[in-house]
């Protein structure tokens, strides 16, 4: 079985946008390099961040994402971002309306069953779940094995909490991977068990 990963770029202050749901400069480290991290040519990082994440995003079968960021992305039209296989929205809500039932998006109500289908449709591959209000709500459950993190030279000083409304103690091993790209922090760490 996959690992589960939270993922997310993130502010030395702790936050994945500010209270109006912008990221701000986060992403950022995704333009500021000259090796292009896509077959777009849009992403372009420095060769340590390239050497970190592109085979980290080549490792991710499913994405979890909550309703908010599905809405926001206005559901990525149809079509799982980084070339994920699948995304699997947690949401209490039915898809939108005229959303083509064919796309690769499934809507699961609840954390633990939407883990559940992703580690199903991600074939032992690593199920990827955003940070955030959901992102930490699956930390909370236990269910997150791995935590990833690009901190960037950013105080945001308020918005949305990388691990959303997490208010209880929970202890990381490493971190066993620290990486140094142009203007970005490449963290990973185990969960503590």
């Amino acid at each position: 079985m996959g690992r589960v990963v939270m993922y997310s770029s993130v502010s030395v202050d702790g936050f994945v946008a500010d209270g109006e749901d912008r990221p701000g400069p986060l992403f950022d480290w995704l333009t500021g390099g000259d090796v292009p991290l896509d077959d777009s040519g849009a992403l372009t990082v420095s060769r340590a961040s390239y050497e970190h994440t592109r085979p980290y995003w080549d490792s991710i079968g499913v994405t979890v994402v909550g309703r908010r960021v599905f809405d926001l992305a206005d559901g990525w039209g149809g079509v799982p971002p980084s070339g994920v296989g699948h995304v699997v929205v947690v949401t209490r809500r039915p898809e939108p309306d005229g959303w083509d039932a064919g796309a690769p998006f499934h809507f699961v109500a609840g954390v633990e069953a939407a883990v559940a289908r992703a580690r199903e449709l991600a074939g032992g591959r690593v199920v990827e779940v955003a940070a955030g209000d959901v992102g930490g709500q699956v930390f909370a459950a236990g269910l997150v094995d791995e935590v990833r993190m690009d901190v960037v030279p950013v105080v945001l000083g308020s918005g949305r909490r990388y691990f959303g409304s997490v208010d209880a103690q929970h202890l990381l091993e490493g971190p066993d991977v620290v990486v140094r790209g142009d203007r970005v922090l490449h963290l990973c760490y185990r969960v503590r068990r």
